[in-house]
């Protein structure tokens, strides 16, 4: 399956964005709110700067302690992020997002981002494409 038809797939709620500037404790109050597990960080809301996850804001807790609630979201952002295509597969995602350890990932269009899937999104379109894949071969099978 493409990353196109995930994207078609999912609710259009938008790519939720927060600027570089704004607290973790923001962010965090976003996530919540969204029930989502990351945000992406732009400054323009065309180009993704970071991704800021539940993970990171677990970290720098560990790390810091509560006080990194007022910190701004770019101290904490994974800035080095992996993107891709419309026309990318469900396969190299989900290969790209296990061997980096991620869940989030922004889709990327002539310079400019079109949407974010995770890991759920595509778990979830394989399982629909293993589903008819399933009934097309019983279909087969019993001569329709």
């Amino acid at each position: 399956m493409l990353v196109s038809q995930i994207l078609k797939s999912k609710s259009d709620d938008g790519i939720v964005m927060v600027e570089p500037e704004a607290s973790v404790s923001e962010a965090a109050s976003l996530l919540a709110a969204r029930r989502i597990g990351a945000v992406v960080v732009s400054s323009n809301g065309k180009t993704a700067l970071g991704i800021l996850s539940e993970r990171d804001i677990v970290r720098e807790l560990a790390k810091s302690g509560p006080d990194c609630l007022r910190t701004p979201i770019a101290s904490i952002m994974t800035a080095e992020i992996v993107g891709c295509g419309l026309s990318d597969t469900s396969d190299g995602v989900l290969a790209a997002m296990t061997a980096g350890r991620f869940r989030h990932m922004p889709v990327v269009e002539a310079g400019e981002m079109v949407g974010l899937i995770s890991i759920g999104d595509v778990v979830k379109a394989q399982l629909s494409e293993l589903e008819m894949e399933k009934t097309a071969l019983e279909d087969m099978i019993k001569g329709f």
